[in-house]
């Protein structure tokens, strides 16, 4: 498998190199805030290692799932090939250790960032639910739970729920696997209060959250972080979406999290019950407050200029001590 290198970029395989997921937003956005200079010393290598050039300090960035075929090249010392292992939540990091013995001290939590959206007034004469993420992440429980609610309990609710659908594999280059969810994604185009979006650029997607309620994501798919669920949080939307991996980490308790069940039809029955229960309450005055503070804490800790000056004390930091 050949590895393409980009002189001042980040580094390109076979699997990303037409994606725009979130991982290619974190790797391009690391290189935007770090110098030439300094990025000079390094090989930062997002999840999938193809080679490892002797003369940089080794970073693998680690993105994916610790039971991924990618990483399994770590396990029996293997992480040692490394300078240092970067995960994106403490979740994530432990399954590391557990599943493939990387030690602690070889391994270190950055979590992802995002640029906090801006201020902004959402319509009032409708709630918009949204999803946006590919399909195989729970897009097949939530819609015939919203088809179920739109025929039996949003009749009493005093303004009209729309699902908007922003759903593709095209956001990795793999635009041919949405014919697997052929059916389904015909069902949302289908529906007269399901749009359907496909998939569509970062600030596109920024800009469409603003006039978005609530995130309804009933994950199936274990995350290792929620890209998803921080720009939802920080364009204050209430969040209803299921416990499984490292949803809780990213939540940091904001939400309107559930805990996941593993027969689909219960999960879907807990789904729906929180879900109505954030359209009965997304109006109400304390449910508003607690929005503006889970943007704050959203805005603060999830920042890409918070993290990009952690990023370059790391870095930094690793420099000063291999010219020791």
């Amino acid at each position: 498998m050949k590895l393409t290198i980009l002189d001042s970029g980040p580094e390109k395989n076979e699997l990303n190199k037409n994606a725009w997921g979130g991982t290619e937003l974190m790797q391009n956005r690391l290189h935007k805030e770090m110098s030439d200079e300094l990025m000079e010393n390094f090989q930062i290598i997002a999840s999938r290692a193809r080679k490892i050039k002797p003369d940089k300090k080794n970073i693998l960035w680690c993105h994916d799932l610790a039971m991924d075929p990618e990483v399994e090249h770590l396990k029996d010392g293997g992480y040692k090939k490394f300078d240092k292992l970067v995960f994106v939540s403490h979740w994530q990091m432990q399954e590391y250790v557990n599943h493939l013995g990387v030690p602690h001290s070889h391994g270190m939590v950055m979590q992802n960032a995002i640029d906090p959206l801006p201020e902004h007034t959402k319509p009032d004469d409708v709630i918009n639910l949204v999803y946006f993420s590919t399909p195989h992440r729970g897009l097949d429980l939530l819609i015939p739970v919203f088809k179920g609610m739109h025929e039996e309990h949003f009749k009493s609710v005093s303004k009209p729920v729309h699902l908007h659908v922003y759903s593709s594999f095209e956001l990795y280059g793999w635009k041919e696997r949405d014919d697997e969810h052929k059916a389904l994604l015909d069902e949302c185009k289908n529906h007269p209060n399901i749009h359907y979006h496909g998939s569509v650029g970062n600030e596109e997607m920024r800009k469409a959250l603003e006039s978005m309620h609530i995130l309804a994501y009933p994950c199936v798919w274990p995350e290792t972080s929620c890209i998803v669920l921080m720009e939802a949080m920080s364009a204050r939307l209430v969040c209803v979406h299921s416990s499984f991996a490292g949803l809780p980490e990213t939540a940091a308790n904001w939400t309107m999290m559930y805990p996941i069940h593993e027969d689909p039809n219960t999960h879907a029955q807990i789904f729906a019950q929180n879900l109505h229960n954030a359209i009965i309450l997304i109006d109400d005055e304390p449910m508003q407050q607690r929005l503006i503070m889970q943007k704050q804490y959203t805005d603060a800790f999830y920042n890409w200029e918070v993290r990009a000056m952690q990023w370059r004390n790391f870095l930094e930091g690793m420099v000063e001590i291999d010219g020791t």
